[in-house]
């Protein structure tokens, strides 16, 4: 089973919108572009709650430590 977890690799401030475009596998820069639109076309202040919340909510992705030889 797919677990949603924040991206360590497509992060840009929290790392939200890089974990859902891997879980979907959707490019996150068209999530990231889409909320933008969404987010002034609506009102600023809400978006910006909701992205506070899933950065609160969604769990960092864990990190894999690879040990040397």
């Amino acid at each position: 089973m797919k677990k949603l977890y924040r991206s360590n690799k497509e992060k840009m401030l929290a790392g939200v919108f890089g974990g859902i475009g891997e879980y979907f596998s959707i490019d996150p820069t068209l999530l990231r572009v889409g909320f933008v639109l969404l987010v002034i076309l609506t009102a600023i202040f809400p978006g910006i709650i909701a992205y506070i919340i899933m950065a609160i909510i969604i769990p960092q992705s864990p990190v894999l430590h690879v040990k040397d030889k």
